[in-house]
């Protein structure tokens, strides 16, 4: 996990460097608790700037875009194959900001394995297919700042 966020630092630093004294606090997560979290697919921690997920998947997912979350996914166990860019085939609004479909048309498909980092950037659709379960891999969302009129 400390490559992960070392990367997500790295690559998005001035959002999570705070001078100010309201500065958040340090979050411990005990091994225990990821384990558990990991058992089910579970986050880990959010808030409005960013969010880290234990993640798991057993099986494909649908087609989604999130419209302020960039995704850093580190693969820890499982792989997949993996499609980003294109358009989402009968996207729907799931919750303010998420989009959901039924596949994507047109993307760019690449086999992720155990130890490979992929960055989707928000507004970029993205799926999940040929898992080879158990997939397991920390997601940690970058959240953009809203802009009025979204």
């Amino acid at each position: 996990m400390r490559t992960l966020v070392a990367l997500a630092l790295s690559l998005f630093g001035s959002t999570f460097v705070r001078a100010d004294a309201t500065a958040d606090p340090v979050t411990f997560v005990p091994a225990a608790q990821v384990d558990v979290a990991f058992a089910k697919g579970m986050p880990l921690l959010e808030n409005s700037r960013y969010k880290i997920h234990a993640s798991r998947r057993d099986a494909p997912g649908k087609a989604e875009v999130h419209v302020l979350d960039t995704d850093i996914v580190h693969v820890l166990e499982g792989g997949a194959t993996f499609v980003t860019g294109g358009s989402v085939v009968d996207g729907t609004t799931v919750a303010p900001d998420e989009i959901r479909g039924a596949s994507i048309r047109g993307g760019e498909t690449r086999r992720i394995g155990k130890g490979d980092v992929v960055v989707v950037p928000n507004g970029t659709p993205h799926q999940f297919l040929e898992v080879h379960s158990p997939l397991l891999y920390y997601v940690v969302k970058v959240t953009a700042p809203k802009v009025s009129g979204r």
